[in-house]
């Protein structure tokens, strides 16, 4: 599945169209909105035309799209009988749609995308919000992403810098995947090298950060490719943990918050990337805590029984607990079984736990960064109050079945 064939240049549309004829490709459906169509999608469908594709368009439309029951089952109302090739134009939500439908279709699937602004274009999980919950389905990678250079640059910038904000948000999740490795090590799949390359693709990205800014070649290319990559190491691993933390459940959670109130939506990455100076303040509280500080807080601290983490989850989450207890319940029974083990490694392995906290740059630095972008660095750039931000940020955790910074300072009893 890693043999994905990834190009960004400013020729990769005509290499797409010289991929097609090799593949013997010559119906599509062109998933798109208006604006990925009149940025990109109309171009595509031409440029096929011309060379005697059959192509037919799938416009979604609406006041805001959404990668829900809805918007998915408009687009299968659209397909024919015949088999064609999907070719999502867009970013993230057209990308899950179109690679939801065209898994369950069994039909091949191809990303053009318009904007370097999220890690899954090359991922197999689509994340969908299904009755308000959102929750990652398993589908496919698409065998193919074509990634315009130019299109890439004229995105808006706000999109640019939500992708830039997904990548910095990899230092959270890299610190939190070995923090639950160390902790509950039977429960976790981890790969040294894995972690390796999602770093790596990280440091790109910030080596690069003013050239990011200023939207260059280099730049953009730097940040597409670095997505692209995190991208594959989760499609190596087989789920999230390169690529997603703490500071992703925020987002997620803010997200469904804003789905509730019938609010715009904010963009993915701008949220992440926001989320992840939290999450770096929840290290930088970890890495002032002495080893007996964390085993005076364990003494003190509530026992995590099923019955108490239900309540809490009940309490927060209403309309939606339902689907998070069940998919947390065996998580919840595990935490619940192996406290006292879970205690006594943490305390034992204290030292381990700061060299990876020390991973996490201070939260003023990932400020900083996020602000030469161009992205949100506080709770009214992403449209939240500091209160809900913060009761977010100490319940989010509930949102999946990890170890993670903030399940460790619940545990602990700091939030």
């Amino acid at each position: 599945m890693s043999d994905i064939l990834v190009t960004c240049s400013h020729d990769a549309i005509e290499q797409f169209y010289q991929y097609c004829s090799k593949k013997n490709y010559q119906k599509f459906y062109l998933v798109c909105d208006p604006n990925t169509y009149a940025v990109l999608g109309e171009r595509v469908e031409k440029g096929l035309q011309s060379r005697g594709a059959d192509v037919q368009i799938i416009k979604l439309t609406g006041k805001e799209i959404i990668a829900d029951e809805d918007y998915i089952f408009q687009t299968f109302l659209r397909l024919g009988e015949e088999p064609r090739t999907c070719l999502a134009v867009g970013s993230g939500t057209l990308t899950d749609i179109t690679r939801f439908v065209s898994h369950r279709a069994r039909l091949p699937f191809i990303s053009l995308p318009t904007a370097p602004s999220v890690d899954g274009f090359t991922s197999v999980g689509a994340p969908l919000v299904i009755r308000g919950y959102k929750q990652s389905i398993k589908c496919h990678a698409p065998e193919a992403v074509f990634a315009d250079l130019q299109v890439l640059k004229e995105s808006p910038r706000i999109m640019i810098a939500a992708g830039f904000g997904d990548m910095l948000g990899k230092y959270t999740a890299l610190a939190d995947w070995r923090l639950g490795k160390l902790i509950l090590d039977e429960f976790y799949t981890f790969d040294e090298a894995v972690a390796q390359r999602s770093g790596r693709a990280l440091k790109a990205c910030v080596d690069r950060v003013d050239e990011i800014g200023a939207a260059t070649d280099e730049g953009v290319k730097a940040v597409f490719m670095g997505l692209i990559e995190t991208g594959l190491c989760i499609l190596a691993m087989g789920h999230s943990c390169p690529a997603a933390g703490a500071e992703h459940h925020l987002s997620h959670h803010l997200e469904m918050r804003l789905l509730i109130e019938g609010r715009p939506a904010v963009l993915h990455g701008a949220k992440v990337g926001f989320s992840t100076i939290l999450v770096a303040e929840q290290y930088e509280k970890i890495r002032s805590l002495s080893r007996s500080d964390a085993a005076k807080l364990f003494e003190n601290a509530p026992f995590p029984s099923v019955e108490r983490e239900v309540a809490q989850i009940n309490a927060f989450f209403g309309p939606i607990a339902e689907h998070i207890i069940s998919s947390n319940m065996p998580f919840l029974k595990l935490v619940e079984a192996k406290y006292d083990y879970i205690k006594q490694r943490t305390l034992d392995q204290w030292d381990e736990i700061q060299k990876i906290a020390e991973f996490v740059p201070p939260s003023q630095e990932l400020k900083r960064l996020l602000e030469i972008v161009g992205g949100p660095v506080t709770p009214e750039g992403i449209t939240f109050t500091p209160e809900a931000v913060r009761t977010g940020l100490n319940n989010a955790h509930f949102l999946r079945d990890r170890i993670t910074v903030a399940k460790l300072g619940h545990l602990l009893g700091l939030w």
